[in-house]
């Protein structure tokens, strides 16, 4: 009976904490139906304003072979729309769009917002990544009708959108950022501390979407180091007030500056490789407490940020990505202390 009670109350414990942080993220709009679906290949079926009304109607998700294009292989695209709820404005944004086979890029308001695996003529499958791309407040239309087009090409046996919880979701339970940084930032591999200042010149890096691995994106199998960049404007209603720099969870270690002055690192960098070491930090959510008269308001801003790699997954990961006043994020934590108490809970004391 004792064996029993303690395997009922651990089980009790894992779904408390599951559900716990799964409620973090709410499905504001459902994605799964119907959306419209042709073969081949134009970029300006990127372009919202074009016009599908003669496209086929197709099942997301589904593989495209099992509804009428069966042997096809080659490229495709998607098309849907959506408007945003009001009460989702604000919250860090997540398109999700589950498995693909095998290549991807997403467009949302004809901005591409997201990207996996690489077409031809230099192609890599990435069948086998969850495609979960964040949404860059800048491109919402907030008032009104957003198009999404997804670009795919298959190589061989199913292809499309196969499976997965199709939809745009909300980060309603978690952080609600005051400057949101996700999307597009400047990547390059290697290392240079030079890479830090903030009049370096980076317009010969390349592109890549945080958060998310960078391996889907182009860098498959790297281990190593690697730097990211973004130039941004803080508004001037947030000066006077102390802020944070958030930057989510980064796989493995890394070191964060603003405008050349370090402002953060989680793990400890070496030149030498075999001088690094590292454990559990890819877990660890960054949250660093900025020093004042580091950053320039109503002006632009750059962020640095250097990490370091060692195995399998590398990159800044998972968000939300950006900037919130101390207060605010001193509070979260603060309530989510409080709420991570398993006994509290499960008994509800």
């Amino acid at each position: 009976m004792k064996q029993l009670q303690r395997i009922l109350i651990g089980l009790m414990i894992l779904f408390s904490i599951s559900t716990l942080y799964a409620n973090e993220w709410e499905r504001v709009v459902n994605l799964r139906g119907s959306w419209k679906f042709t073969i081949g290949d134009d970029m300006k079926w990127a372009d919202p304003n074009y016009s599908d009304y003669n496209w086929e109607i197709i099942k997301v998700p589904a593989s495209w072979e099992s509804q009428g294009f069966h042997g096809y292989n080659g490229y495709a695209w998607y098309r849907t729309d959506f408007d945003l709820p009001e009460y989702a404005i604000g919250y860090s944004l997540r398109l999700q769009l589950g498995y693909i086979d095998d290549v991807d890029e997403v467009y949302l308001n004809g901005h591409l917002i997201g990207r996996s695996g690489s077409f031809p003529p230099n192609y890599s499958t990435a069948y086998n990544a969850h495609r979960n791309y964040p949404v860059p407040e800048k491109y919402l239309n907030k008032n009104g009708k957003n198009v999404i087009a997804v670009r795919v090409f298959d190589s061989q046996l199913d292809g499309g959108i196969i499976r997965g919880d199709i939809g745009l979701f909300a980060y309603t339970k978690g952080l609600k950022l005051d400057l949101n940084l996700e999307g597009e930032w400047k990547f390059n591999i290697g290392d240079n501390l030079d890479w830090r200042n903030e009049n370096f010149e980076d317009n010969d890096w390349e592109n890549i979407f945080v958060p998310g691995y960078w391996e889907p994106q182009g860098w498959f199998e790297y281990d190593g180091f690697a730097w990211y960049r973004l130039k941004f404007v803080v508004p001037e209603n947030l000066r006077g007030k102390k802020l944070v720099l958030v930057l989510g969870k980064i796989d493995d270690i890394d070191e964060a500056f603003i405008n050349g002055k370090k402002v953060g690192f989680t793990g400890i960098m070496d030149e030498n490789i075999r001088n690094i070491h590292f454990s559990n930090e890819y877990s660890e959510f960054r949250g660093y407490f900025l020093p004042d008269n580091v950053l320039k308001f109503g002006e632009e801003n750059t962020i640095a940020v250097r990490v370091y790699d060692g195995y399998k997954d590398g990159g800044i990961y998972e968000g939300p990505i950006g900037l919130i006043t101390q207060d605010k994020y001193r509070s979260y934590w603060k309530e989510k202390k409080r709420k991570k108490s398993i006994w509290e809970i499960i008994f509800g004391n």
